[in-house]
């Protein structure tokens, strides 16, 4: 048997170090909510994977869609048709405001895919807009463009020049935004809620006001719903919560349950920007990853699951405000969105906190510095909910 040290030296040893000391463990296997290590610990994932997860882990229906599949074949390129691809992109169009669908392999690689097709879409217009507007603290990706795009200085830095033409704004802030639009925006660039820096959301008007000055200045407004997809808010995307209808919208994470996809879904007069050869990809939407997104479609209406996310979500926050205002100098605040939560500890206490929850076999993330993000499966129970607040209740107090 493998040992944990074993692993960890032999990742210290091959692995290039871009993740540093990890969480002390190794996972073998899983089912439910519940992983399983190699040291014989139960933990209960209350992150799912980054907001992937959102089946839970071997889901039966899942695997044996998976496997099906294998039996069958798992890529055969771009050049040829593929009847789950076609399948999947008609899903996500008749269960959005979406008319054409593009697959790719990530989050990071659909938001590429959405600014190439606002470019392009300009481009062919011939007016001359290249240039995008997002929000500090927005995180949209690791590629050169993305981080461009991503209003984070920590992200930025090292990979200094990049692409030109991305700016950044203040989130919430409407007179910052208009005043930064030139005749030069070619699109405007958002998350609804901001995950990766500790969950905040932008306020309704805000986004109200974001919709009209698109439509209005012929900039092409594109939301990155790469965390906030898939069920994760409540909804099965967060602009529906939101009640408004981007020109192009972007999704990856839990939309193949584990195995990598993403997609870029956008309106019929800007989709039909992209002529053949003006985008590509070899591995992207191939029958192996569209029959998990398939399969996580299917299993989503069967078992209710954005509505669970939605209830779930409101039992969680209702127990999360309680345990607030019983540590009133502890918790700062609270901002939960379905099944997105963030838990803004006191700076002092929030990585002992952290750390204490997975000493206590509780999977979390820590960000922004002081938030707990929690994005567990989707299945989740209020027996669930009960044993992270109960955990949570024993570490504060």
């Amino acid at each position: 048997m493998v040992m944990l040290k074993d692993i960890i030296e032999t990742d210290k040893k091959y692995y290039m170090n871009t993740f540093g000391d990890r969480l002390p463990v190794c996972f073998t296997h899983g089912k439910g909510l519940e992983l399983f290590s190699d040291g014989g610990k139960t933990y209960y994932d209350f992150l799912g994977g980054i907001a992937v997860s959102a089946l839970g882990h071997s889901h039966p229906e899942f695997i044996s869609a998976l496997k099906n599949q294998l039996d069958k074949v798992l890529h055969t390129s771009s050049l040829y048709y593929i009847e789950n691809q076609a399948k999947l992109a008609k899903e996500l169009v008749e269960a959005t405001c979406a008319d054409k669908a593009f697959f790719c392999n990530s989050g990071a690689e659909a938001n590429e895919g959405a600014l190439k097709l606002a470019k392009i879409y300009h481009y062919k217009k011939g007016d001359g807009k290249t240039e995008v507007i997002s929000l500090s603290r927005s995180f949209h990706g690791r590629t050169i463009a993305t981080v461009a795009a991503t209003g984070q200085e920590k992200y930025q830095k090292p990979y200094r020049e990049l692409t030109n033409g991305f700016m950044q704004v203040e989130p919430n802030d409407f007179e910052a935004l208009q005043s930064a639009v030139t005749d030069k925006t070619a699109a405007i660039l958002l998350e609804l809620i901001q995950g990766e820096s500790g969950v905040h959301p932008m306020d309704k008007e805000y986004v109200r006001k974001v919709r009209e000055l698109c439509a209005d200045k012929d900039i092409v407004m594109i939301v990155d719903e790469v965390q906030t997809g898939m069920g994760r808010c409540g909804y099965l995307f967060a602009h529906q919560m939101y009640g408004v209808e981007p020109d192009i919208f972007t999704c990856a994470k839990a939309l193949g349950g584990g195995i990598p996809i993403g997609a870029v879904c956008a309106k019929e007069n800007i989709a039909k920007a992209f002529s053949p050869g003006d985008h590509g990809t070899t591995f992207g939407g191939n029958p192996f990853a569209t029959a998990a997104g398939l399969a996580v479609m299917k299993i989503f209406k069967e078992e209710r699951l954005v509505e669970n996310s939605r209830s779930i979500g409101e039992y969680f926050k209702d127990k999360l405000n309680n345990i607030a205002a019983k540590y009133p100098s502890k918790i700062k605040d609270i901002r939960a969105y379905g099944l997105l939560i963030g838990i803004e500890l006191d700076e002092g206490i929030a990585k002992d906190v952290f750390k204490a929850l997975f000493d206590n076999n509780i999977l979390t993330s820590l960000c922004g510095g002081n938030t707990i993000r929690l994005a567990p499966p989707l299945i989740i129970g209020k027996e669930d909910v009960d044993l992270f607040i109960n955990t949570m209740d024993k570490i504060l107090e």
